[in-house]
């Protein structure tokens, strides 16, 4: 118990030591307890052709093991909640893959996505800074998943993207965006030098 704080993720740290107090000032919360927090971390992997009459399974394991190789956790498999006939598709049938990321995991996670694979996307310029929810969540997608640098280029199947849904307990969005923006998310159309890390 002892070594805790020192295995604690490095985000983790950088929230409790400048976050909560930028966020305390900022909007003048008088308690700790009432400062936002990020709650959890959804990746969401569609695969709708695996699920289609005809379709490929195979599809399926590749999603399956890249979301595994990107979170460190073993995905759960999604099924369609009703059959479409336009997308020949049939009510349970298995359509792609999540996770989601608590704790540690999501700390390190969401570390990743920030100072690994969003630079790495081509022609970059921030985030949609307009992605809330209007209850503190935040959505955004990725087009490829070799934008994180654990997936090997040879042994990728097919390139697909990913929903990445990021859930804070914030009261609004305002709230949200300050502090995702204080954790270090590059929303576009703001300074770099801005953030705190």
């Amino acid at each position: 118990m002892a070594n805790e704080t020192t295995n604690q993720p490095r985000l983790k740290k950088l929230y409790v030591d400048q976050v909560i107090p930028a966020l305390q000032k900022e909007f003048g919360y008088k308690n700790v307890m009432q400062v936002p927090k990020l709650d959890k971390i959804v990746i969401n992997m569609g695969v709708g052709a695996a699920g289609q009459t005809g379709g490929d399974a195979k599809l399926l394991d590749g999603a399956i093991l890249d979301l595994q190789t990107i979170t460190g956790q073993k995905p759960i498999v999604t099924r369609a909640k009703k059959s479409i006939a336009n997308f020949r598709l049939r009510e349970g049938v298995k359509v792609g893959a999540k996770v989601t990321l608590r704790g540690a995991q999501m700390y390190e996670f969401l570390d990743r996505l920030v100072n690994v694979a969003l630079p790495r996307v081509r022609d970059f310029s921030g985030i949609n800074p307009n992605s809330f929810d209007g209850r503190g969540n935040f959505a955004m997608g990725l087009k490829e998943q070799l934008t994180f640098p654990e997936i090997v280029y040879d042994k990728v199947d097919k390139v697909r993207g990913m929903d990445i849904i990021i859930c804070t307990n914030a009261q609004n969005d305002a709230e949200a965006r300050s502090l995702l923006k204080a954790i270090g998310m590059p929303f576009r159309g703001e300074k770099q030098g801005e953030r705190l890390l």
